[in-house]
């Protein structure tokens, strides 16, 4: 990415205690939501079940547009790389907002509850024994990199919008990979939770 405002240091320390401070905010929010801290809500509306699949959209419409990303900054299309990026901010934040919204409504669900009673039995636990802790290991690493991985894209995106292109390309070599593993990994999670679904 790349633009053509310049940045002073007043101004990048700013910004970084601003996308520091968001980050922890949005990570907290998160974090209250899964552990279902705040009171339960009296109805669901019905769209809020449409949600799950929905992300699954996002994440994987956003794996694909990083590949487009990188595939245009290879060839040196600077404005197309920009584009895509942008495009798929845009969808991670709508994707950041559906989640926050799913995850406050539906109740967690247990992989292997196979008949939907929010409990597991010892034939539903021998039942995924053997790919359990897989799941647990791809969803726990997408929620620590999806943590990790936020602020260093806010910030990648400042550095690249305010064309400060040597420390965007240094940090992007981190975060971009990162941040397509978080993606891919969101739609593989989906796959595996979704038949447990009690909805």
């Amino acid at each position: 990415m790349s633009g053509t405002t310049a940045s002073s240091p007043v101004n990048d320390k700013a910004i970084k205690i601003t996308i520091w401070i968001t980050s922890i905010v949005i990570c907290l929010a998160v974090f209250i939501l899964n552990r279902k801290v705040l009171p339960e809500p009296s109805s669901i509306p019905s769209f809020i079940y449409k949600l799950p699949l929905l992300n699954a959209y996002f994440n994987g419409t956003c794996s694909i547009l990083l590949i487009c990303s990188l595939l245009a900054i290879k060839k040196g299309n600077i404005e197309l790389h920009k584009k895509i990026n942008l495009t798929a901010f845009v969808i991670s934040s709508l994707f950041l907002v559906s989640y926050v919204t799913a995850h406050y409504f539906i109740p967690d669900t247990k992989y292997g509850d196979s008949d939907h009673n929010g409990m597991l039995d010892a034939a539903e636990q021998a039942l995924v024994s053997g790919i359990k802790p897989v799941y647990l290991v791809i969803l726990l690493s997408h929620i620590l990199l999806a943590i990790v991985v936020l602020p260093m894209v806010l910030l990648s995106f400042y550095y690249g919008l305010t064309d400060q292109r040597s420390k965007h390309k240094k940090l992007t070599r981190f975060s971009y990979p990162i941040w397509l593993y978080v993606t891919i990994t969101g739609v593989v999670v989906y796959i595996m939770i979704s038949p447990y679904y009690n909805y």
